[in-house]
């Protein structure tokens, strides 16, 4: 039996599975099984998957229909045989010692309750070695229930491939199948209101992709209504209320962000010569010309709310 499961969900991004594959592969910690979990993909996902599995018998691949992330990492985590379970989405990376030195942290602590390894990330766009500036140092005072019920987005996030978790923790948990996003923010939740430890790797072990066409904002801003819904069944009432005031708060601020720039973009020349070109447009009857023209001037993607 592997000491490592490793849950690799793919919807149609075979042009980044070999890269995450591979990272798993050269693993300087060889006890692992790696299962592949085809979410119904349209690209060659499987034939990829397929050549991964040929290669090496540690690899295992799972084709389902399409269901989302949340219903792959359920399927993933069913099919599971390892003490530790390590979570890698397919556009993602992880360092050849993620494991080995996850496992070694997790082994060594003298509590208990230690139960998560999680390890620092690296954020980057086209390339591994292209790394943005902005990396994730994490702190050892986040990983506790009230900073990630409180702080989540605002202050931090943690990538779940960061994480090295023992198996027992999902023993009574499944990914909200309903999310196409912040279903990490509901599990890291969940498994620290267990009252569950984490210690911390001050490494950069994972990176994390910027997909920048992924979700969009509305795409996101239901996902957190959703959430938020989910948290009412999750939490004590006291709970819920405080969090309902802090999202509340950080919509208001963020709102009066978005106005503040606009009003700033909306005395720019060039908001003013796309405004022009717009309205000319518009008489002739091509607004929806007008409308790509004016975010192509303006560059912002944030027009599309108003224009």
């Amino acid at each position: 039996m592997p000491k490592v499961s490793i849950i690799v969900p793919c919807y149609n991004q075979a042009q980044f599975l070999d890269e995450a594959l591979q990272s798993v592969l050269d693993q300087t910690y060889i006890d692992w099984e790696c299962i592949i979990v085809n979410d119904g993909s349209t690209d060659h996902t499987e034939e990829v998957a397929q050549r991964w599995v040929s290669k090496d018998s540690r690899f295992v691949c799972l084709k389902k229909e399409n269901g989302g992330l949340s219903s792959a990492r359920n399927a993933g985590l069913e099919a599971v045989k390892g003490e530790y379970i390590q979570f890698l989405d397919s556009d993602d990376w992880i360092a050849n010692t993620k494991l080995e030195l996850s496992i070694n942290m997790l082994q060594e602590a003298f509590d208990n309750n230690v139960k998560i390894a999680i390890s620092n990330f690296r954020r980057f766009i086209n390339k591994v070695e292209e790394p943005m500036l902005n990396s994730g140092i994490l702190k050892d005072e986040f990983f506790n229930f009230d900073s990630i019920l409180y702080k989540w987005d605002d202050t931090f996030t943690i990538p779940i491939h960061c994480g090295l978790f023992e198996k027992t923790l999902f023993q009574n948990f499944k990914f909200p199948e309903e999310l196409g996003a912040k279903e990490d923010w509901i599990m890291w939740v969940s498994l620290f209101y267990k009252d569950c430890k984490a210690v911390h790797i001050n490494e950069v072990l994972a990176l994390y992709r910027i997909n920048i066409d992924g979700l969009t904002h509305k795409d996101m801003t239901q996902d957190i209504i959703k959430a938020h819904n989910i948290f009412r069944l999750i939490l004590s009432e006291e709970e819920f209320n405080k969090l309902s005031e802090i999202l509340f708060v950080r919509y208001i601020n963020y709102t009066s962000y978005l106005k503040f720039s606009l009003i700033n973009i909306q005395k720019s020349n060039r908001y003013r010569v796309g405004n022009m070109i717009k309205k000319s447009l518009y008489k002739l009857g091509v607004l929806k010309m007008s409308k790509k023209i004016l975010k192509n001037v303006l560059k912002v993607k944030i027009f599309s709310k108003y224009f």
